[in-house]
């Protein structure tokens, strides 16, 4: 979940520069030190929490350039997912998508945030075989098994690369994707997404950019 932009700004112009600092600090602090998330976590919770009813309209989701860096993303994985997880999911766009592309993919989506799951689950609507399902999560303790997905998206979202790693299957990929590239709150920076998945058995696939955005394709194995 990316930081929003203040409300008199607007979603296409990206979050004012004290956002952006902010949410590049905790991202690099989950990123390098995830250690430290429990003294982040129920700010960062509250935090949502409390914008959870007009997130959607203050980041401009789902929009073609909120979702355009998942969108040419997904088109470099080798594979159909059976089954896939999108990690701080917020009201659900990135995982909605994904269960667009691919129809036959169960999917999951897990936030922090009860209200932004709250939201998450009002998109739904019906769906009888359950293929997607929201719940309340900590994306530092995933409630899954080992090796439970072949593929897992973040969008604007730090990664937690253990966690990735671990219910992610051999040959299974994750997705690490910025709306705004490194204008994003939540931006990781490609060397050190390729540095924490690799110390975790995944090999770089691509990393790209598409208009403002920006991705990160990794593979489970070699």
């Amino acid at each position: 979940m990316a930081l929003p932009p203040e409300s008199d700004a607007r979603p296409e112009a990206g979050p004012p520069t004290r956002v952006r600092l902010i949410g590049r600090a905790l991202n690099a602090t989950v990123a390098h030190a995830p250690w430290l998330w429990p003294v982040l976590k129920r700010p960062m919770t509250t935090y949502f929490d409390d914008l959870a009813n007009t997130w959607d309209e203050r980041t401009g989701a789902p929009g073609v350039d909120h979702l355009a860096p998942l969108a040419v993303a997904v088109t470099k994985i080798d594979r159909r997912p059976e089954r896939a997880l999108d990690i701080g999911t917020g009201t659900g766009v990135a995982a909605l998508f994904v269960a667009r592309e691919f129809p036959y993919a169960s999917v999951r989506g897990v936030d922090v945030s009860e209200e932004m799951i709250r939201q998450a689950k009002a998109k739904v609507g019906l769906d009888p075989e359950g293929r997607v399902a929201f719940q309340v999560a900590d994306s530092s303790s995933l409630p899954y098994g080992d090796g439970d997905f072949d593929l897992v998206t973040l969008l604007n979202m730090p990664p937690f690369f253990s966690e990735i790693a671990r219910v992610l299957r051999h040959g299974g990929h994750a997705i690490v994707a910025a709306s705004s590239g490194a204008g994003t709150p939540f931006y990781t920076p490609d060397a050190v997404l390729e540095r924490g998945f690799k110390r975790h058995g995944m090999t770089t696939v691509k990393a790209g950019v598409i208009g403002r955005g920006s991705y990160f394709v990794a593979r489970k194995g070699d």
